[in-house]
């Protein structure tokens, strides 16, 4: 009789949990996400959802063209021009020995060999990244790729409800309500609960234990923390257990515009605030999409069966051409099949639901690391590290091998060619043919397996060590709660008493000279000139060194601001110092985006 929890994000690309009432219907495919219940098959295992989808996947092997190989394409052309220039040789001099020589210097290796070479010494370079290439195939179709459609739940976003925010509703600080918060979390196996769990530890909070603890599942749980009544859950059950307030309305109508959802917190019977929480774009992908434009792909696609709104928000922070919402499996197949008389087509997708579109796709690419088996076994590619920058990184290398398979192709047929002329006109007899056949299939191959290393552009761009790049990203979570101590007072500041305006403004202050101000500074010093080694152009980091004058000018000037604010506090100073705030505030979290973005570039882990 209990309601269910279910994740069915590899279903439907709903990232948060969704609750099921007792006698509705469920599909396999979904994990529980919240306590234990009962369920009854209704279905045998070959009308189940999942047998449905691994069916579509079979159809959408069967319906995609095989492709046709570049050494076959080659092969059409060698054979015809070899038997035209020998018959030529015996028209001209009716010598058997001359026709004997043109046939020993039409070498197919370049074909047989040099092509296989390359294809196959790019796959080990993709294996090398972390890029699992099933076949010569497979590799060849990902170099002509133009058009890429992906998936938006565990692909462009993480998959996973992460805390966005924690809002006061006045009387608690934000600090307080996440360890209150996150000690009553504790208690539930809930994917958001725990999601608030980490986000208290992550903040260096020390947890209490939870007493008399009672949950509804789906709905909430209640507790006692250090002699406090507190509930955690959704609007709906804390709002029945508490009195009605206008903030509460303000944070339903911000969670609409933001397409986030929110565990509510009640105090003593007050509503005391929210955590708010989404499922996060990933770090790399604005990068990957700018690095996949950069590699060839003139159109991008996301396919979800999220709702519009959410798909909407994604779709505009990474920049994709064109977003299409609310798509079964099959829709998915539909769109990109859509797609075949655009150019060769690629998928990327990490959930059950994506794996008919990872099979009707030229070239499918699964999220290996944290995707399913049914999409990884769909897929032609599979990407063994969870960091969606790798499928720019596999186009540039499928590309490299194929230009580097074709310039073998064309050097070794021209340098036959060049050769069988030489034996038509009787300048190069049978023997010395001969040895000028080897020499060409050595220079040929020796040049695919060029296609093992890594390019000049990779090679001028060294990484950071694995250590480097998480001590700087501990720095930077050392700083988030000041951060959010800094937003707190850009939002609050004009409903704050003035006594307790200047005294939270006065420590603020000290912090951020004592916190901030010090990183910024030792980050233009010493981190940015050994950063600019790495990257390319004359000042790769000017713009993020400007941003950092910027800091220091508005740390300044608020310092000036903080010490000059009278006794008495006018509004007016207390307005322009909040503007201020606002100012630093969209400032350093920009900042703080961009160099995330910029040291998980180079992270080559």
């Amino acid at each position: 009789d209990s309601t269910a929890t279910l994740d069915e994000s590899a279903l439907t690309g709903e990232p948060l949990p969704v609750r099921r009432a007792p006698g509705e219907a469920l599909r396999s495919g979904a994990l529980n996400a919240g306590a234990p219940f009962e369920m009854r098959a209704s279905h045998p295992a070959t009308q189940s959802t999942y047998a449905a989808i691994v069916r579509m996947v079979e159809a959408a092997r069967l319906s995609r063209a095989p492709f046709v190989r570049l050494a076959d394409r080659y092969a059409l052309l060698l054979i015809p021009v070899t038997l035209a220039l020998a018959g030529l040789a015996w028209l001209i001099s009716g010598d058997p020995l001359r026709v004997l020589a043109v046939l020993v210097v039409a070498t197919p290796c370049p074909l047989i060999l040099a092509v296989p070479v390359a294809i196959m010494s790019g796959i080990s370079r993709c294996a090398h990244r972390g890029i699992l290439v099933k076949d010569g195939a497979t590799l060849e179709a990902l170099a002509r790729a133009r058009l890429l459609f992906l998936d938006k739940t565990g692909t462009l976003t993480t998959g996973h409800a992460s805390v966005l925010s924690v809002e006061s509703a006045g009387s608690y600080s934000q600090e307080q309500l996440l360890r209150l918060a996150g000690s009553l979390a504790q208690s539930s196996p809930h994917l958001v609960a725990q999601a608030i769990v980490e986000a208290a530890q992550g903040h260096g909070l020390s947890l209490e234990r939870a007493l008399e603890v009672q949950e509804q599942p789906g709905a909430g749980l209640c507790g006692v923390v250090d002699g406090h009544a507190v509930m955690l859950g959704g609007h709906d059950y804390v709002a029945a257990a508490t009195p009605a307030v206008p903030w509460t309305e303000g944070m339903l109508r911000r969670m609409a515009y933001e397409v986030a959802g929110a565990s509510f917190i009640a105090i003593d019977g007050v509503m005391a605030g929210a955590v708010l929480f989404s499922d996060r774009l990933r770090l790399e992908s604005p990068r990957a999409l700018r690095l996949l434009r950069q590699a060839g792909i003139r159109h991008i696609v996301m396919l979800t069966g999220d709702r519009s709104e959410a798909a909407q928000t994604i779709g505009m922070a990474v920049g994709v051409d064109e977003i299409r919402a609310g798509l079964s499996p099959a829709g998915k197949v539909a769109a990109i099949a859509q797609g075949k008389s655009d150019g060769t087509r690629l998928m990327v997708g990490d959930g059950i639901n994506d794996a008919p579109a990872l099979a009707a796709a030229d070239v499918g690419i699964a999220l290996g690391a944290g995707g399913t088996s049914a999409s990884s076994e769909a897929a032609g590619v599979v990407l063994l590290a969870d960091r969606l920058d790798r499928v720019a990184e596999a186009l540039r290398i499928a590309r490299r091998s194929r230009g580097i398979a074709v310039q073998g192709v064309m050097v070794g047929m021209g340098l036959s060619l060049l050769a069988m002329l030489l034996a038509v006109a009787g300048y190069l007899p049978a023997l010395a043919g001969a040895i000028v056949q080897e020499v060409i299939d050595l220079a040929v191959i020796g040049n695919a397996l060029r296609a093992l290393g890594a390019g000049w552009r990779e090679r001028a761009a060294p990484a950071l060590t694995g250590e480097w790049i998480d001590s700087l990203r501990q720095e930077h979570a050392a700083l988030l709660p000041l951060l959010e101590r800094l937003r707190a007072a850009a939002e609050g500041l004009d409903s704050t008493p003035p006594a307790q305006a200047r005294e939270e403004l006065a420590g603020l202050v000290e912090a951020l000279q004592r916190q901030l101000i010090p990183h910024e500074q030792a980050d233009e010093d010493r981190l940015y000139p050994q950063l600019a080694q790495r990257l390319p152009g004359e000042d790769p980091l000017a713009a993020l060194s400007h941003t950092h004058r910027e800091i220091f000018r508005l740390a300044h000037l608020l310092e000036r601001m903080s010490a000059d604010l009278s006794g008495d506090a006018k509004g007016s100073s207390l307005a322009e110092i909040q503007r201020l705030l606002l100012r630093l505030d969209t400032l350093l979290s920009l900042h703080f985006a961009q160099e995330d973005e910029l040291y998980h570039s180079l992270d080559r882990r």
